[in-house]
């Protein structure tokens, strides 16, 4: 049974279909969304840390001086939360991922310091940006969701990028009807969207 809120899970997956439903687009996505919230956490390992590891010996010594509790952690925590509390199986997976990215970025941004790091982190930021607008553009002929509701769009695509690996691959539901739900929401939502801009042209 679906959760409503802010954790409607079939709203949010309606939501974000709505704006990817072009298979080379949502493919495009697939390939980007991860690595954007990746080198934003590479990004986010020079910020300060809340907390210092070593002093409670969690690590051994080579690791504590690269595994920063800093924004980033923070960043990946938030996320990795939210994520459970939408969907305790699929939002796990995605959990693991976001600190798996945590990790990676500690230790890439401790390799290249912050002089090429950011550099690094803008070239991939903008390869990965241009690529999902001319997936809209190209494909879907649809601005991208962000344009509508950025907070939302930018929170919830990781998962959804992963969702829809699970559900396309493996045909997972969080709950019976839940894909049948979303697709007649999704379509209902592009009817609207195309009514909409039919009446603009007219």
């Amino acid at each position: 049974m679906g959760k409503e809120g802010l954790f409607d899970l079939e709203r949010h997956f309606a939501f974000y279909g709505a704006y990817h439903s072009n298979p080379i687009n949502m493919f495009i996505h697939i390939l980007f969304v991860w690595p954007i919230f990746f080198t934003t956490l590479v990004l986010l390992y020079f910020t300060p840390s809340i907390f210092n590891l070593p002093q409670i010996g969690f690590l051994p010594d080579g690791f504590n001086h690269v595994l920063l509790l800093n924004f980033g952690f923070l960043f990946a925590l938030i996320y990795a939360t939210f994520f459970v509390l939408l969907d305790k199986k699929a939002g796990s997976l995605a959990a693991l991922l976001c600190f798996g990215c945590w990790v990676g970025s500690c230790f890439l941004g401790s390799h290249l310091g912050f002089s090429l790091a950011w550099k690094v982190v803008l070239a991939a930021q903008l390869f990965c940006w241009i690529g999902q607008f001319i997936g809209h553009g190209l494909f879907e002929n649809r601005a991208p969701a962000l344009l509508d509701n950025l907070v939302q769009a930018l929170i919830f695509a990781p998962f959804f990028v992963l969702f829809e690996v699970l559900q396309t691959t493996f045909g997972y539901e969080p709950y019976p009807g839940f894909s049948a739900n979303v697709k007649t929401k999704v379509g209902a939502e592009i009817k609207e969207w195309r009514d909409k801009k039919q009446k603009k042209i007219s």
